[in-house]
């Protein structure tokens, strides 16, 4: 989308909660076509989310994004208010922070608090209002937190439970800011309704109103998939031209929540999963944003460093700073495009991302200016929030063809071999897309990874993930071993199929 606001759409706090992607932008969680055509059904309204005959697996609104980054707030506890099941993505969290060494930045004394309702069968028949209220009570005096996030589940949402009459009953009762989040499983398909539905809570609840600006501080909301590094590098850069970083919500204070609305710009690093909160914080509190680009590759760097530097009043000091960067960045990724050059020879690298939409957005112009070529790329869903930025890549890069895909592994692997690229780069619930002779490797790191070699963003990060693309292309040994003694995971029909979407049940009822 444009910098600017979109004046069609307003976010209305007196709600409980916010709609549904579905609703809010169109959203899609099935498609495979030309992007081109991608955007012309968009436009004409033809998106909707469609089911599967057969169907592997699925995102949750709850689990899948949501609790591991919320579970990170550093002075909040949560409550899960369902089946004791709904609350297995915190475990081992505070574990896998720990890889961070002190000396990066990382607490050194930090515990992830949360504890859950445990509904039982008589909960749904009787209701559970009185389970919650203890829980928050227990929550308050076993955490003494700054914030209490409740957590919705699908069984406390099949039943109706009164979230908001709990609240304003208990916040009386504890110090605590009790914030409700809406993100019910069943409540839809696509799981960026799960961010939506968390930043609702963080503006109506936790957002203060204040005439205080802070002129060197700029938002940045980080996405699952950046690790630490990320968050280095970009602090790093901003911090060389006297600009302040807030960082949410991973390892967040509460008060760095309420700072939220004293920030001169909210930048982005996934367009996606910033949009709510960056509407919600210029309609209500002034803050100007900007959805794209993402720092990912130096061009795009340089760019999302100059759209802060306008709100911040450090545009010379941004220009200055990306002069110096490029002197020390430039030429080793002008290495790297020149191995690439010598390995390809007359032909061209091909490179299949497994992308979210920002990704989407952001990593196909850098495998542009590496020199690689993407005729093919894979993001979870999709919705018309970012139409506009899609026409504008297809306008610089050329068309693509694009599957919409909820991490259906059948679907991923049947791309894959369809368009044998030369580097596949997988995710997680790819199935037998990574069992091929040619080259993989990861599309990202875990958000905990401290090594330098996992960055992404900014101009370091331009460079080691531009190594590690490289560095994939070293010696297919591995992968020829183990497709040699390994079965792949479909029979040969299944890649015969013209188009990966072979179950769709309005396709085979026809």
């Amino acid at each position: 989308m444009s910098e600017e606001y979109d004046p069609d759409y307003k976010i209305d706090l007196e709600k409980a909660t916010c709609p549904n992607r579905e609703q809010r932008a169109k959203g899609t969680n099935v498609y495979y076509g030309k992007a081109t055509e991608l955007i012309k059904d968009a436009k004409a309204g033809n998106l909707k989310c469609k089911d599967r005959n057969f169907q592997q697996t699925s995102g949750c609104v709850l689990n899948f994004y949501l609790t591991v980054r919320v579970a990170t707030i550093r002075d909040a506890a949560i409550i899960f208010h369902g089946p004791v099941g709904c609350s297995s993505s915190s475990l081992g969290y505070r574990e896998l922070f720990r890889g961070i060494p002190t000396e990066l930045g990382r607490p050194e004394h930090y515990e992830l608090n949360w504890i859950t309702t445990n509904l039982q069968q008589k909960d749904v028949v009787y209701g559970a209002s009185a389970k919650l209220k203890r829980a928050v009570l227990e929550a308050q005096k076993r955490y003494d937190p700054k914030a209490i996030f409740i957590l919705t589940t699908c069984t406390s949402g099949v039943i109706g439970e009164d979230i908001e009459g709990v609240v304003a009953e208990i916040q009386p009762e504890v110090k605590a800011t009790i914030v409700p989040i809406h993100c019910e499983g069943v409540r839809s398909r696509l799981v960026q309704t799960g961010y939506d539905a968390f930043w609702h809570g963080v503006l109506k609840y936790l957002v203060k109103k204040t005439e205080k600006k802070q002129k060197d501080l700029v938002n940045v909301a980080s996405m699952l998939s950046y690790t630490w590094q990320d968050r280095l590098e970009i602090k790093r850069l901003l911090n060389k031209v006297g600009l302040k970083v807030n960082f949410v919500p991973e390892f967040a204070t509460v008060e760095q929540f309420e700072q939220l609305g004293e920030a001169a710009v909210t930048a982005p690093l996934c367009p996606t999963y910033t949009d709510y909160i960056s509407r919600g914080l210029k309609q209500e509190f002034g803050v100007p944003f900007f959805l794209y680009p993402s720092p990912t590759g130096i061009r795009n760097t340089d760019e999302w460093l100059r759209k802060i530097g306008k709100y911040t009043d450090k545009e010379e000091e941004i220009e200055a700073l990306i002069e110096e960067e490029h002197k020390i960045w430039s030429p080793k990724l002008e290495a790297i495009k020149d191995e690439f050059k010598k390995l390809k020879g007359d032909g061209e690298i091909e490179v299949l991302g497994s992308l979210g939409q920002g990704r989407l957005l952001s990593q196909l112009p850098y495998f542009d200016e590496l020199g690689l070529k993407s005729s093919a790329a894979m993001t979870q869903d999709f919705d018309n929030l970012i139409l506009e930025d899609l026409e504008r890549l297809v306008d610089d890069i050329g068309d693509v063809d694009v599957l919409v895909n909820t991490f259906q592994a059948a679907e991923q692997a049947h791309v894959t071999r369809t368009k044998d690229p030369d580097i596949t780069l997988t995710c997680p619930f790819q199935g037998g897309a990574y069992k091929r002779e040619k080259n993989v490797t990861r599309i990202h790191s875990l958000r905990a990874d401290p090594d330098p070699w996992s960055a992404q963003s900014g101009y370091a990060g331009a460079v080691a993930f531009g190594n590690f693309l490289l560095q994939s292309l070293d010696s297919t040994s591995f992968q020829k071993n183990l497709k040699r003694k390994t079965s792949d995971s479909y029979k040969e029909w299944w890649y015969e199929q013209p188009n990966p979407l072979h179950y769709l049940k309005e396709e085979t009822s026809k």
